[in-house]
């Protein structure tokens, strides 16, 4: 009963928590400077991918993309090419599940292979297994160009796996924290359970313990109430957000508070219900199916599945999306803005889309700011 009464709580205070709205961007020619936009001609500068879902950068211009059904883990290298870096040992796809999204701690300290060394990079992973969704991390070895995989170390198991809503997005915050989202796994009264992992956001420690601030005390559960969320991004204040999939009527976009409940299954999308939090945008599920999520010189850009597009957000006066790409690339799983500046944007049209010639891609595009006017 103490455990439910502090979630409560936590919904329903996060009004007062909520920051003042930011003011409209004023006219620029700071190239750093946002908000930004998508501008100019989008080129394929990595093709033949087979069923990819996250994209996380490394040193040196490399970057690693999971793939959900063959367990694979590939390097796009800063010459462009494409090559395995490794299997996940354990990974057993099906439906939705599979080997989903990858984070890096880039000094996680030593691994029980003393041959690793000290101060090495750790690549996290968030996969299904034979019996249940789990995070394991691994050692990073070599260089840009020639990485490969450590043996790999448990960081939370025990996550309900189903055909759909498995979750699977997992990066560290600014506090240095783990955090995942985690599905329903089919079961929506898991996710008004605060003793059940599924239907959470979780935080967690990088070797997966509880902090001592979470808002349940011993658990690794920090909001509740959520349906298949696929997408989390801190915005320049440290604020978390996060993208869900709604059922048959809104996909949503929320501000993540500490011990907050997001209503699923009891509310989907804007409910202005006591003890709920609403959404801060809501798209219908045709418009949007959202997955990954990034926030780059103020804004927020946004993948979307069945939706096909790339939604530009601006939480201004209010929040604002405007849409980019739409039916021009297919489904899209997963955005992240390069160390260049540019944006990548990861196709999903290998699971069931319509493949079309050099299917599965990552297309990089410009980010511009937008001037006032």
């Amino acid at each position: 009963m103490r455990r439910i009464a502090t979630i409560a709580w936590g919904a329903a205070a996060v009004a007062a928590l909520l920051p003042a709205p930011s003011p409209s961007p004023s006219e620029t020619t700071d190239p750093d400077a946002g908000p930004v936009q998508p501008v100019g001609e989008a080129t394929s500068i990595a093709s033949g991918l087979t069923t990819p879902w996250s994209i996380v950068f490394v040193e040196n211009g490399s970057a690693l993309i999971s793939e959900r059904d063959t367990a694979l883990v590939k390097e796009r290298t800063a010459a462009g090419g494409i090559r395995e870096v490794g299997r996940v040992a354990d990974v057993v796809p099906g439906g939705e599940g599979g080997l989903l999204g990858l984070t890096i701690l880039a000094d996680g300290g030593t691994s029980a292979n003393a041959s690793d060394g000290p101060g090495h990079p750790w690549l996290y992973a968030y996969f299904t297994a034979s019996g249940d969704n789990r995070i394991v991390r691994m050692p990073l070895r070599g260089e840009a160009g020639g990485y490969t995989l450590g043996p790999a170390e448990t960081v939370l198991t025990g996550l309900a796996k189903a055909g759909t809503h498995n979750g699977g997005r997992i990066d560290f915050g600014p506090d240095g924290m783990l955090y995942a989202t985690v599905g329903d796994a089919g079961r929506p009264e898991r996710s008004q359970d605060p003793g059940s992992l599924n239907g959470k956001i979780l935080r967690m420690t990088p070797t997966g313990a509880a902090p001592v601030d979470n808002p349940i005390p011993g658990s690794v559960v920090y909001s509740l109430g959520h349906r298949n969320p696929q997408g989390i991004a801190w915005d320049a204040d440290g604020q978390l957000w996060a993208s869900e999939f709604g059922q048959n009527t809104w996909d949503e976009l929320n501000r993540i508070h500490a011990g907050a409940n997001y209503g699923w299954p009891l509310i989907e999308g804007v409910g202005d219900s006591p003890g709920f939090v609403n959404p801060e945008y809501q798209w219908s599920t045709a418009e949007a199916s959202p997955s990954g999520l990034e926030f780059t010189r103020g804004t927020f850009l946004l993948a979307s599945l069945r939706g096909q597009r790339v939604w530009a957000i601006y939480d201004r006066q209010q929040v604002e999306a405007v849409p980019h790409f739409e039916g021009q690339f297919g489904r899209i799983r997963d955005v992240a803005a390069a160390p260049d500046g540019t944006l990548w944007i990861l196709t999903s049209n290998t699971d069931r889309g319509i493949p079309r010639e050099g299917d599965d891609q990552i297309i990089q595009v410009q980010l511009a700011p937008i001037t006032a006017g």
